[in-house]
C-alpha cells in the first residue's frame, strides 16, 4: 500500500451511527451516539447515564488556521493522529495515577479513535508558559510588559526561562456582554476578568478557578519532569477542562488533548543548554512552512488571511518534508510512552472493523 493511503484525512464521512450533526474540527471529528447506542454502551462500560461520542482523529496537518498538503499527494502526516492520541492518553493516565483529575476518555478501540464522555466545557484555553518565546516574546520585544494581567520585568531575553510558571488564559469561543473582553475568539484574559464573570466561563465559584490553575500547574510539572528525562524541554502548553456530573457531585476533568506536540512546544534539551533552539513539536512544521512559502508574512499577518487561504489551496510542500514531520511525531510518541506506536496500514477500514465490534457501524 502506498504511503499516501496510510494517512487518514477525511474523518467526517465514516458510517458511524450517530445523532445530530457531526462536528469536525481542524484534526478531529466527533459523532454523538444515538440514545439507543448511548444507553447500550453505558451499560457495556459500567457507566451511569452519560452522553457518549466517538471521536476520530485524522492525520491532517493544520498550521496558521489552514490545512497543508504535499506536492506528491500526501494530504496528511502518516502516524500523526496515532501519535497525538497515544501521547495524550499517556498523560491522561499519568495525571489520574498521580491523583490530579480524571479525563473524558472512556475507551480507545483503535489508535485513531476514542469513545468519550460529554463534559460541560470551561470556556477558557488554559495556557501555561515556562519560557518567554513565540507570541509572548514578540509582544515583549515591542515593549509590552503586561500579559494577562501579569507584569513582566525589564531585561528578559528571548527564550529565557521565567522565574515561575505563568498562567496566561485566553477565551475559548466568543464571550459576549463583557465591556473589557473583545467579542472575538482566543483573546487574552486576566484572572480578575475570570473571577468577575464566573458564569460566563462556566465556573461555579472562585474555588473552581483555583482548581483549574492547580491542575494546570501540577500537570505541567509532571509532563516537564518526564520530558526532561528524554531530553526535551517543556516550554509551554494549552490544556482544556470541563465538568461532568451535576450540582455538588460535579467534578472537573481534563478534556480535548493534553501535552501533545500539537498543543505544546518542546525544545531539544542539549541544544538549549548550548544556547541553540531546535523545535521538537508542531513549531518545527510551522518554521518549515515559513521557510518554504514565497512570502512568510502571509502566514504571520492576520490581515492577509484571504491570501493565506488561497496560498494553502495551491502551495505544496515536498513529500520528504511531510515525512520528516511524521518521523518527529512517531519518535516523540515512542520515547514518551516507552512503547512502539501502533501504526495502521488501512486506517479507514480498521476503524470501521473496530467500531463494528461495538455495534456502531450502520
Amino acid at each position: 500500500m502506498a504511503i499516501y493511503d496510510k494517512a487518514l484525512v477525511k474523518t467526517d464521512d465514516l458510517p458511524i451511527k450517530h445523532a445530530g450533526k457531526i462536528h469536525s474540527g481542524k484534526v478531529r471529528s466527533v459523532y454523538w451516539l444515538t440514545d439507543e447506542d448511548n444507553q447500550r454502551l453505558c451499560r457495556h462500560y459500567g457507566l451511569a447515564d452519560e452522553e457518549l461520542a466517538v471521536m476520530v482523529i485524522s492525520d491532517r496537518i493544520s498550521a496558521y488556521e489552514c490545512i497543508w498538503q504535499s506536492e506528491g499527494g500526501l494530504k496528511g502526516i502518516p502516524g500523526k493522529g496515532a501519535a497525538l492520541n497515544s501521547i495524550a492518553r499517556y498523560w491522561f493516565t499519568l495525571f489520574e495515577e498521580n491523583g490530579l483529575a480524571g479525563n473524558h476518555i472512556v475507551d480507545a478501540p483503535h489508535p485513531l479513535v476514542w469513545v468519550v464522555r460529554k463534559a460541560r466545557p470551561i470556556m477558557i484555553e488554559a495556557i501555561a508558559r515556562q519560557y518567554i518565546t513565540g507570541s509572548m516574546w514578540r509582544s515583549y520585544a515591542k515593549g509590552d510588559r503586561d500579559i494577562c494581567g501579569i507584569t513582566l520585568p525589564d531585561g528578559l531575553n528571548k527564550n529565557q526561562k521565567l522565574d515561575r510558571l505563568l498562567i496566561t488564559p485566553s477565551t475559548k469561543g466568543i464571550i459576549t456582554g463583557v465591556e473589557d473582553i473583545p467579542e472575538i475568539d482566543d483573546v487574552n484574559i486576566t484572572r480578575d476578568q475570570i473571577l468577575n464573570n464566573l458564569e460566563l466561563f462556566n465556573f461555579r465559584n472562585a474555588e473552581d478557578v483555583s482548581t483549574y490553575e492547580n491542575l494546570l500547574t501540577e500537570g505541567f510539572n509532571l509532563i516537564s519532569d518526564k520530558l526532561d528525562k528524554i531530553g526535551k524541554v517543556f516550554v509551554d502548553t494549552k490544556f482544556e477542562f470541563g465538568f461532568i456530573g451535576d450540582g455538588d457531585d460535579a467534578r472537573m476533568i481534563y478534556i480535548d488533548e493534553i501535552g501533545t506536540p500539537d498543543s505544546s512546544r518542546y525544545w531539544d534539551k542539549l541544544m538549549y543548554e548550548k544556547g541553540e533552539i531546535r523545535e521538537d513539536s508542531k513549531e518545527f512544521f510551522r518554521e518549515m512552512l515559513q521557510d518554504s512559502v514565497p512570502d512568510r508574512d502571509v502566514l504571520l499577518n492576520k490581515n492577509r488571511m484571504e491570501e493565506r487561504k488561497a496560498l494553502a489551496a495551491t502551495f505544496r510542500l515536498k513529500d520528504e518534508q511531510m515525512m520528516e514531520v511524521s518521523r518527529l511525531y512517531i519518535d516523540l510518541a515512542e520515547k514518551i510512552t516507552g512503547s512502539k506506536l501502533p501504526l495502521t496500514d488501512s486506517p479507514r477500514s480498521e476503524i470501521i472493523t473496530a467500531l463494528a465490534a461495538l455495534e456502531l457501524i450502520s
